[in-house]
């Protein structure tokens, strides 16, 4: 955060109250501390056990594939969904020059002949995850796949992605996806609508949410 830059995300909390909510659930803040902008409870729910248990349902778990965040800042939940399939973790080195602009410098960990798991809470304009698809390749990974909670899929997102090497993106719907991005044939959806259901019962019920990720 640049010194004297505003923290919009401060006055959108602010509108929600001002609006009448009392109470805020969540799915994957950008920032944890974002729950302290709100003069409400917050409930975070998390959705990398949500894409964990739909990867291992189809691709299993095991040594053969490599967790990988696409910055340091990831690196958590990158550890969170590495663990639920029971791989290895890398982190991509990532400095930003602007606005949606970032350039991958180097990679952390081994990825040589396994298969490379992006894990990211959600996908702009895909710049980051389209260059972190190269450098893995270039490091040797066998093939490379990507999990995100929210598809933003701003400006050239889609024809990043569709002339990328990656071979399918694993999101949400936490937002729908337009037609284009469902026609580009990269995009598998996987639904947090049961977890939301049930944080909603047990908020209700003055039941246990934080259960819901042991």
């Amino acid at each position: 955060m640049a010194p004297r830059a505003p923290i919009t995300a401060k006055c959108m909390a602010d509108l929600l109250i001002s609006a009448g909510a009392n109470r805020v659930v969540a799915v994957d803040l950008h920032a944890a501390q974002i729950q302290g902008f709100f003069n409400a409870p917050v409930d975070h729910l998390f959705a990398i056990p949500t894409l964990a248990r739909a990867w291992r349902q189809k691709f299993g778990a095991g040594p053969e594939f490599v967790a990988v965040s696409p910055d340091a800042g990831g690196v958590e939940r990158c550890r969170a969904f590495a663990k639920r399939i029971e791989a290895s973790i890398a982190i991509i080195d990532k400095r930003r020059s602007g606005p949606n602009e970032a350039k991958a410098l180097h990679l952390i960990g081994d990825v040589r002949d396994k298969t490379a798991v992006i894990v990211d809470d959600m996908i702009d304009t895909a710049g980051t995850l389209t260059q972190a698809v190269d450098s893995l390749l270039k490091n040797g990974a066998k093939r490379v796949f990507a999990v995100a909670t929210h598809p933003v899929l701003s400006g050239p997102a889609i024809a990043r992605l569709k002339d990328s090497a990656i071979e399918k993106v694993w999101v949400t719907d936490t937002i729908p996806l337009g037609s284009a991005a469902r026609d580009c044939g990269k995009f598998e959806v996987v639904s947090v609508a049961g977890v939301l259901a049930e944080a909603i019962k047990r908020i209700h019920g003055n039941d246990s949410v934080s259960s819901l990720f042991d």
